[in-house]
């Protein structure tokens, strides 16, 4: 059985987390700690692995907390950036036992990690591109993790094809064009009655495509999520890893 803790426990995400690893066959639920908790509770004498799910502005120091207590750490909060990554890999590199591991993902449903690497795929036989990120109003950070990652995905797929610069003859813009990830434009919604979807569209003179996910329901992070569990815990994955694509045959 791996024995899985969670962070977060009583949010929006973590508490689907409790159901998911209370509902597994192979996981059985350690600790379920929230704001105001003691993470040191955490140590590997009775867990596995930790699933964090909080907010981005305490997500950084509480998995620098766990990693120097030596547990493997699943993220599902957004908001990273490449200097919090470079953080996370400088803790691991000190960490207290040999082999930990933190994983972090932009997003858990597998339906938009196989809309970014569609994407991905798509991305260098179109002159245009751009991603339309929709959610609910709750969320605190804009553009989402998950099309930032798309984003940045389509834009390396476009150096390594050798394209230049997207046309836009845009002159005047009081911010309509969303913001600039990597040349690719990046545009986010928060709508009342929403829940997280992303729309990557690509355009060449006479054509488009479409590729658009839809999660209705927090319940679809959830296979990913224990998906994410179980490679972790299998010690096969040391150090950071980024993306759920890593742990999916593409």
């Amino acid at each position: 059985m791996i024995r899985v803790s969670v962070v977060g426990a009583k949010g929006r995400m973590g508490s689907h987390v409790v159901d998911a690893v209370n509902g597994a066959a192979d996981a059985q639920l350690a600790l379920a700690l929230d704001a105001g908790d003691d993470l040191t509770a955490i140590t590997p004498d009775n867990t596995d692995v930790v699933v964090e799910f909080t907010v981005p502005s305490v997500s950084l120091d509480n998995v620098l907390a766990l990693v120097k207590q030596g547990v493997n750490v699943v993220v599902g909060t957004t908001g990273w950036t490449d200097d919090k990554l470079a953080q996370v890999k400088a803790a691991l590199a000190e960490a207290p036992r040999e082999g930990q591991t933190v994983f972090i993902a932009p997003n858990f449903a597998i339906s938009a990690v196989l809309a970014d690497h569609f994407a991905k795929v798509a991305a260098p036989y179109f002159e245009s591109a751009e991603v339309i990120e929709l959610h609910h109003p709750t969320k605190v950070d804009a553009p989402s993790g998950t099309a930032i990652h798309t984003a940045q995905a389509i834009g390396e797929a476009r150096r390594a094809a050798g394209l230049g610069d997207m046309p836009d003859a845009t002159e005047t813009d009081g911010g309509s064009r969303g913001q600039v990830v990597d040349g690719v434009h990046v545009h986010a919604v928060r709508l009342r009655g929403l829940n997280a979807h992303e729309e990557v569209l690509f355009g060449n003179a006479g054509e488009q495509l479409t590729i658009r996910a839809d999660s209705f329901d927090r319940i679809s992070f959830m296979p990913g999520v224990l998906l994410a569990v179980r490679k972790v815990a299998s010690g096969a994955y040391p150090g950071l890893t980024v993306g759920l694509d890593h742990f999916l045959d593409l």
